[in-house]
């Protein structure tokens, strides 16, 4: 298998290397951006002989080193005595900075992106090569995608989570998407750039690379390639086959394990009861995967310190494993143990001030005010889970789509 990156040194893509040579390019990437010889994109590009000219960086930074909403800080750097390129943050403390200005594409020609994405709307590398390849097309700079594989598979019979509502569209979704979309970044830039009526291709604003040698059907294990983390808190494969359902957990009081070193696959809070939320999750059913009680103690972010009681999630089985409608009937047990202490997040997340996390997470406020109202885990899913059979039809069309925005 070959991701995009892995191309440009070798192999048929000689028309976008002659480009890319001739071009002045910028770079939006981050610490998993490497070849499959562990080589950063950056220092790909200089074999070719390409002098980056600025650096973009998404949420965690270029080294990936900082924590979810931490606002990071663009640099300007040194290399010894030589000036480096600046590395824009494209995550800082106000909405306006999550987007390139016109300054930073003034003397670019091209903007390459390599992100590894991890196949879950609410993961924001996607949102942030959408806005920057946006602002490139507002300042006529071609946009070029190294895309890289789905690590949870780009399977359509795995989407799960409806699309957002009218109302709900934020940074953890900026365009309505299922939550777990079986998409490639790139195929979900070439999706919205070609609905908005952009054209695709080396003549037009966006082109991407495509992953030659994909099984679509099969998760990152399947690679013959390690997993490497994109960001602080994704750690595994199995960490990313449980976050589209996991980060549900980031609307409420309870812990998703940040602090640990199984974030998302644990899940508790100092007032649960691990063993019995484990059996009667365990009665609602979990195809696909283990679930065992557990007490852990997280070194930072909610209940810090605290001794919590809880489930931990082991994925067995990644083509019956649905994570989202697994962690919203877990959030309903958890809730139903202890009601009076149960929280939704109402502090600001993701710059959304006024609509509750779990709405943006959920797409809708539907299943919070279930959750309130004491709905049954089941009829809970019901409400989110399910995704329009019109969606298997976009999945199924994104390869031919890559097509049209292939670069030669």
């Amino acid at each position: 298998m070959l991701c995009g990156v892995d191309q440009l040194l070798a192999g048929p893509l000689s028309t976008l290397r002659r480009r890319i040579r001739s071009a002045r390019v910028g770079l939006l990437t981050h610490a998993a951006g490497i070849d499959r010889r562990g080589r950063h994109t950056r220092d790909v590009l200089e074999e070719l002989g390409v002098s980056v000219r600025v650096l973009f960086a998404p949420e965690h930074g270029l080294e990936a080193d900082a924590q979810a909403e931490v606002a990071v800080a663009t640099q300007e750097r040194t290399e010894g005595d030589a000036p480096a390129p600046a590395v824009v943050s494209l995550y800082g403390k106000t909405r306006e900075e999550l987007a390139p200005r016109a300054e930073h594409l003034a003397e670019l020609d091209l903007l390459v992106i390599d992100l590894a994405d991890v196949g879950s709307r609410y993961y924001t590398y996607v949102w942030t090569a959408l806005l920057a390849a946006r602002a490139a097309r507002e300042a006529n700079v071609h946009t070029v995608v190294l895309d890289r594989p789905n690590p949870i598979s780009g399977d359509p019979g795995t989407l799960e989570g409806a699309p957002q509502e009218a109302g709900f569209l934020s940074f953890v979704g900026l365009e309505p998407l299922p939550i777990r979309h079986a998409l490639t970044l790139g195929e979900i830039l070439a999706l919205f750039f070609e609905r908005d009526g952009h054209a695709l291709g080396a003549d037009g604003a966006l082109s991407v690379a495509p992953v030659l040698g994909w099984e679509r059907h099969r998760t990152a294990q399947a690679w013959g390639r390690p997993f490497v983390m994109p960001s602080p808190n994704m750690p595994s494969l199995e960490t990313a086959l449980v976050y589209p359902g996991g980060c549900l957990v980031e609307g409420t009081n309870l812990s998703e394990g940040r602090g640990t070193t199984a974030p998302f696959q644990i899940v508790g809070a100092p007032v649960l009861d691990g063993p019995a939320l484990a059996k009667s999750l365990t009665a609602v059913g979990v195809p696909g995967a283990l679930v065992r009680p557990v007490t852990f103690r997280p070194m930072f972010e909610k209940h810090a310190g605290e001794r919590c009681h809880g489930v931990m999630l082991h994925v067995a089985n990644p083509d019956l494993f649905r994570p989202v409608a697994t962690y919203l009937s877990l959030i309903a047990l958890a809730r139903a143990q202890a009601p009076d202490r149960f929280e939704f997040r109402t502090s600001p997340y993701e710059f959304e001030t006024t609509i509750p996390a779990f709405d943006l997470l959920t797409g809708s406020a539907r299943a919070r005010e279930a959750l309130v109202s004491g709905a049954r885990p089941q009829d809970l899913a019901e409400l989110v889970a399910p995704v329009d059979p019109s969606w298997r039809d976009t999945v199924a069309e994104a390869e031919a789509r890559l097509l049209r925005a292939a670069s030669p």
